[in-house]
């Protein structure tokens, strides 16, 4: 046995499997291919399937795994995805007839190899224009024997228009498909003027499948610029009398996957309305229809649908792709501009290609021009000549030319030999220098190659681009139901925090049938608030953060169970909860109080949001807070210094903020450099003691004095420790 160190063996075994899976498996290149899919198109393009008629699927395969050794049904489920029956691509690179299943169906399975045909589509051209013209590197196959593309020289930026995904091994890919002529559009615009701004021309993505993209800006300028975030897709659907019709349904899901889940709803008692559903897809309808009650809203229901199914689903984008060999997350402005250097490079090599064809053939046709001069001796050179391997070196010597020229003179048919064709074929030369003096202008002028791209790139609109299959709803335009109008039923509840972090929701019947609270071992309930299902509830951590989390969102607790761990609910690691509170409507105000002495009465409304964030960052001044507090009506509070001075305000002199960061209200002065080191709510009764402390304006206050405010004399042992304030 030989024994390897850990750190060998993942050097020495893992990683070149990581590094194989990466760059020839799962992320797709510049050429918007991965290499399983670019064997495929290139084994059918040297099968004359781009003019030819169609041939069975089984043939391809077969003929496949000369260049990518691997399964049949693994390059055959490839091939399906390219295929223009399954509606994956917006561009599909593969006309096909016959049962190739459909991408959104789970269960619709496609035929198999041996009963479906295939060919290339139309557009597939583009994506070996000039290969046989040295564009791009052909390397050996995995045996030696055949040799294949490296990439191919497409004609436009593919990568864009056809959708890839992929997962390799410590990175993934998902690049979302783009509309042709949006595209192609801000090509050629950033060919001309490289501070083109992407939105400007690309909308948003367009899906074959179609759907609604909803646009919010702010996304879509993310992705655009750091290929990564997501955007969500809905369903389009019409009404028709007591049944709502879904059509187009999101990319990333299928109709059996919404039924499934509808139906569970249905069955959960979460949605009552809808008495049957069924999908409709045919040769002449396409969707899923939902029957409903005869009294149902109907707009009331599609929102909860779309809220609570796949019939409004998210598409997450990661634009990871090879470039140069190594693997990029590219924005879309950077992945057009490594295109179009990708592009330039193919044209200049077909270009270097052409001018060495047309560089050979001038040289022979020189040839001819020697001999016009004496054709006659040229043919009594070739009669006199006694020796055939003799006949090349004669020319040679009287003519002054080079053994090519002199073999080419001498294959002349006899035929050829009069002054018509000689003339014609020397006129060719003029022809040629013209045509060599543009190829050195493309080799050596980035702008020429510019403008063939644009000159292909405009041939390639024309031929392919089609109107959007996705239309755009922007986030502003949907429908301003409220959260609560939609979401799951609505009933009474009881939220308590503890000291710890545990926060449990405990609807109000269960309460009154169990009056035991269970909480772990030295922990205790710090806060307890009566609300209803439907309420946000607000978390404000030590870093200046406000989480949010939906009342309905958590699962309810029984009293004897020890609810939900904060920290762990909102994946928190270096951050403490300092606060927890919980509103229906936002109204009231956020108290805070800072140990500076300055008091923060904060607009509740300042943490609303229009969409359901779960995050707000600089949720409070960048300060130490150590009092908090949700209310509604002004009260006496008292604030208590570290060298033992008490102040008393009524929240009432507070003005109010909608800034969030607001540094307060300065409410108690700070004296020998003393710091507040409490601040405590005074109920309406008792306390007399408080007038005198009471204040107007903001002050130092006035020492303790013996006797005052006994039950609230240990303040710090009110703030129980390091856990959540009071």
């Amino acid at each position: 046995m030989t024994q390897q160190s850990i750190v060998d063996s993942l050097r020495n075994n893992y990683m070149p499997y990581t590094a194989h899976v990466i760059m020839s498996r799962a992320l797709p290149e510049i050429d918007g291919l991965k290499p399983s899919q670019r064997r495929i198109l290139y084994t059918m393009f040297k099968m004359g399937l781009l003019k030819g008629n169609r041939k069975k699927s089984q043939g391809v395969v077969g003929q496949t795994m000369f260049l990518h050794p691997h399964g049949d049904m693994a390059i055959y489920e490839t091939l399906v995805r390219m295929a223009k029956d399954n509606e994956s691509l917006l561009l599909p690179y593969i006309d096909s007839k016959g049962n190739f299943g459909k991408q959104y169906s789970r269960d619709m399975k496609y035929a198999s190899a041996r009963y479906t045909e295939v060919k290339l589509s139309d557009n597939a051209s583009e994506l070996f224009h000039d290969i046989d013209q040295n564009t791009v590197d052909m390397i050996d196959n995995y045996d030696g024997t055949l040799r294949e593309p490296r990439l191919l020289p497409v004609t436009y930026p593919s990568i864009l228009i056809n959708t890839s995904s992929g997962t390799a091994v410590g990175m993934a890919s998902s690049v979302a498909p783009f509309n042709l002529i949006e595209v192609i559009d801000f090509t050629i615009t950033y060919i001309e003027n490289k501070e083109t701004v992407v939105s400007d021309y690309i909308l948003a993505p367009d899906f074959p499948t179609g759907g609604h993209i909803v646009h919010n800006a702010k996304d879509f300028d993310q992705i655009y610029e750091t290929g990564k975030g997501s955007f969500k897709i809905r369903a389009t659907y019409k009404i028709q009398g007591n049944s709502i019709i879904f059509e187009q349904i999101p990319y990333t899901t299928t109709f059996e996957a919404i039924i499934d889940k509808i139906t569970d709803l249905v069955k959960e008692g979460k949605i009552k309305d809808i008495v049957d559903i069924d999908d409709i897809y045919g040769i002449d309808s396409k969707g899923i229809e939902i029957q409903v009650k005869n009294n149902t809203d109907k707009e009331r229901l599609i929102a909860r649908l779309y809220k609570l199914t796949p019939l409004e689903d998210s598409f997450a984008c990661n634009f990871n792709i090879i470039v140069n060999g190594r693997p990029q997350t590219l924005g879309i402005k950077q992945i057009i501009h490594e295109w179009i250097e990708f592009r330039s490079n193919c044209i200049q090599r077909g270009a270097i290609y052409e001018l060495d064809k047309k560089e050979k053939k001038k040289h022979l046709l020189k040839a001819l021009k020697q001999v016009l001069l004496d054709i006659d001796k040229a043919i009594a050179i070739i009669r006199s000549t006694k020796l055939n391997n003799q006949v090349v070196s004669n020319l040679m010597d009287a003519f002054q030319i080079d053994e090519l020229q002199a073999e080419y003179v001498a294959e002349i048919k006899l035929r050829s030999l009069n002054e018509e064709y000689l003339l014609s074929r020397i006129q060719e030369i003029e022809k040629l220098e013209k045509e060599i003096q543009g190829l050195h202008g493309l080799i050596n002028e980035p702008s020429k190659r510019s403008k063939v791209i644009v000159e292909q790139l405009k041939r390639v609109k024309s031929q392919y681009g089609k109107e959007r299959s996705s239309q755009i709803i922007h986030v502003d335009d949907l429908s301003s139901m409220k959260e609560e109008q939609i979401s799951i039923e609505n009933y009474n509840v009881r939220v308590f925090v503890t000291k710890e972090g545990y926060l449990k929701k405990i609807p109000l019947v269960s309460l009154r049938s169990s009056n035991q609270l269970k909480v772990k071992d030295g922990d205790q309930v710090v806060r307890e608030m009566d609300t209803t299902n439907n309420s946000d509830i607000l978390i404000f951590t030590n870093q200046q953060n406000c989480y949010k989390y939906k009342t309905y969102e958590l699962d309810d607790h029984k009293p004897s169970s020890l609810g939900e761990f904060l920290p762990t609910l909102l994946g928190l690691k270096d951050e403490e909860i300092l606060y927890v509170t919980v509103t229906n409507d936002y109204k009231g105000h956020l108290i805070i109080g800072f140990d500076d002495g300055k008091v923060a009465k904060i607009d509740l409304s300042a943490y609303s949001t229009k969409h359901n964030r779960t995050m707000l960052k600089n949720a409070y001044a960048d300060k130490q807070p150590i009092y908090w507090d949700a209310t509604q009506e002004d009260y006496d509070l008292m604030a208590l210094s570290t060298i033992d001075k008490i102040i008393v305000v009524n929240t009432s002199m507070i003005n109010p903020k909608t800034s969030k960061t607001t540094i307060g209200v300065q409410l108690m002065k700070s004296k020998k450099a003393s710091l507040v080191s409490d601040y405590h709510r005074l109920s309406t009764e008792g306390y007399e003691e408080r007038e005198y402390y009471r204040t107007l304006s903001a002050g130092v206050g006035k020492y303790y004095r013996e006797g005052d405010f006994t039950d609230l004399v240990d303040m710090k042992k009110k703030r129980l420790g390091q856990g959540l304030l009071i």
